[in-house]
């Protein structure tokens, strides 16, 4: 048995099909200095060329796995537009009179070395992203083929030193069984791309294999716990088989749990509704046995355009979602772009810290016809669903005020176009930062509806960006602070008579649902693929047991204490919990 680092869950049993490695045959001779601006003007149209392919490559990816992953590939093209890499590449050609080609290969491995020697593993894993950039620009300039995989139907274990996105994304998962790398680990995009595409992966296999995988060699993948078998005995195939059929049959059971209602044993009931980007999302919420839409991120319908999208364009995206959803509320959460989120036709100003600067509800209220032309667009889908219309980033009354004062002036012109749409639409905001949980009480009389957006809660509350690997660590959703954050708003939203609801990740996290019947919350909603684990859970979940808990984890003091409390009740209750689903 092989430990690696199990980066994407599942078991995978199969032959090997191994990848070879990038080998680049790149001239030796130096130019003369009157064919330099010929060589520039390769190394233009080969980016040029390579952005395009990203481009579609992007697009073509996002029908599989939705917007979210698909945007691993704005990193790729935000480094072929990197001022820093392409200086290098250009300062080699124009100082050394080399080759386009052989500019480029330098300057990958001098990136690379670069962010290899840091010790930080989220600059390790983005050394693999100028590698897939610089190889696909290498290969435009030099005519090269793409290597490619196997293409009849026989399944297979794809190993390779490693994989980058841009190879993984033209793999058939039906074929692909699972996929092991020398090196790599959890936080690159590749592990991602597996995680989206259901694909078992081990990675980090370099230093702990003392032969080479050769192709057509029988192997195990155990993605779950980083182990990979290399011609395994009778024994442990008939092991793992039996893992894979049990996996197999989990996900079969719960698909089972799809049109039961998520109700305690004694009684509690709480909907389960989907956080969605996109019609395709959609499709795998209904199939999951989602009640509702608790967040449709509508940033997305701006991306990957060049231009703003039309008011009848968004409004036949929201129609089409309200009407699948049938008589369950789709909350439409309005543009929330700023800080992670551009838009490459949009200009943002250059901010020190984006994430506390010109973002979501504040550009809304900035550009407000650009704001308005959403806002109709959602009211008129309201004439064709239960359609509700949600803030982002709220700190402030002044901001919800102004933002319906804009709604009332769209709806005033719909009645001059004579377009119906429904008069008593819900409004709520989002409560995703520590201002708005401070001034809930005074929300709560604007608001009719409350969700909590945890991922940036915890963010701002702690002062800590988790996509900063140096600090992610002291990233804790169970902070003492976050639960008293959290308590609080329930209670004003409460007091106020309106309904709070849960958006962000700590909804699909199973160990909080003790917090969440503790605190009276009855809306969740989380992607799609977490819908049938968490109702799983509360199928089987006693409320009063539950909220014993949860009682004991509002007294603690630490985030350690309550973590570990959180733990032990959930996996104690882990192996009580039959799997055996009976349809009502």
């Amino acid at each position: 048995m092989i430990q690696g680092i199990g980066a994407a869950a599942g078991v995978a049993i199969g032959k090997a099909f191994v990848l070879p490695s990038w080998e680049w045959d790149l001239p030796e001779s130096r130019l003369e200095a009157i064919d330099l601006a010929k060589e520039f003007e390769r190394l233009y149209e080969g980016i040029r060329t390579s952005k395009h392919e990203i481009e579609f490559i992007r697009n073509e990816f996002k029908e599989v796995v939705g917007e979210e992953e698909s945007s691993i590939f704005d990193a790729h093209l935000a480094i072929l537009e990197d001022p820093v890499f392409m200086n290098e590449i250009q300062g080699i050609i124009e100082r050394q009179y080399k080759a386009a080609e052989v500019a480029v290969k330098e300057a990958i491995d001098h990136f690379v070395t670069m962010f290899d020697l840091l010790d930080d593993e989220y600059m390790k894993e983005r050394a693999l992203d100028i590698k897939d950039v610089g190889n696909r620009l290498l290969k435009h300039l030099l005519g090269a083929p793409e290597i490619t995989l196997p293409v009849d139907t026989q399944p297979y274990i794809l190993v390779a030193k490693e994989l980058s996105p841009s190879q993984l994304v033209h793999l058939n998962p039906s074929h692909v069984l699972g996929i092991a790398t020398l090196i790599g680990g959890k936080t690159s995009h590749s592990a991602i791309m597996s995680r989206a595409m259901g694909i078992p992966l081990v990675c980090g296999l370099e230093n702990n294999l003392k032969a080479p995988i050769q192709t057509g060699d029988m192997l195990i993948v155990d993605g779950d716990n980083g182990h990979v078998y290399i011609h395994p005995n009778e024994s442990t195939i008939a092991h793992y088989c039996e893992i894979r059929t049990k996996q197999q049959h989990k996900k079969e059971q719960l698909q089972l749990l799809a049109s039961v209602e998520a109700v305690t044993k004694d009684g509690i009931q709480i909907n389960l509704s989907s956080n969605i980007s996109s019609v395709k999302e959609m499709d795998m919420a209904l199939k999951y046995g989602a009640v509702g839409v608790g967040l449709f991120r509508t940033e997305f319908l701006y991306m990957d355009r060049v231009t703003f999208p039309s008011e009848n364009e968004q409004f036949e995206v929201y129609r089409h979602v309200a009407e699948k959803m049938g008589d369950g509320s789709v909350v439409i959460r309005t543009l929330d772009i700023g800080g992670d989120k551009h838009l490459d036709y949009f200009s943002l100003p250059e901010e020190d810290n984006p994430f506390l600067g010109y973002r979501a509800i504040r550009i809304s209220l900035d550009r407000k016809e650009l704001f308005k032309t959403q806002l109709s667009a959602i009211l008129r889908a309201s004439h064709y669903g239960h359609v509700k219309i949600m803030y982002p980033m709220i700190s402030s009354v002044e901001e919800v005020r102004g933002a319906n004062e804009l709604l009332r002036e769209a709806m005033t012109e719909l009645d001059e176009r004579g377009i119906p749409y429904n008069r008593d639409i819900q409004v709520g905001i989002m409560i995703e930062v520590p201002a708005a949980v401070a001034i809930a009480d005074l929300l709560a009389e604007e608001s009719d509806f409350f969700s909590i957006g945890t991922n940036d809660l915890v963010q701002y509350v702690l002062a800590v960006d988790r996509m900063n690997e140096q600090i992610a660590h002291m990233y804790h959703p169970y902070h003492p602070a976050i639960l008293r954050m959290l308590r609080s708003t329930v209670e004003a939203a409460r007091h106020a008579g309106i309904p709070v609801s849960v958006c962000g990740e700590m909804a699909g996290d199973e160990r909080s649902i003790p917090l969440w019947i503790e605190l009276g919350v009855h809306e969740l909603s989380m992607s799609p693929q977490s819908l049938l684990r968490i109702k799983h859970r509360l199928l089987n979940t006693s409320a009063e047991e539950d909220k014993l808990i949860a009682k004991e984890c509002l007294k603690m003091h630490t985030n350690t204490e309550i973590e570990q409390l959180l733990n032990d009740y959930h996996h104690s209750h882990r192996s009580s919990r039959s799997m055996a689903i009976e349809q009502p």
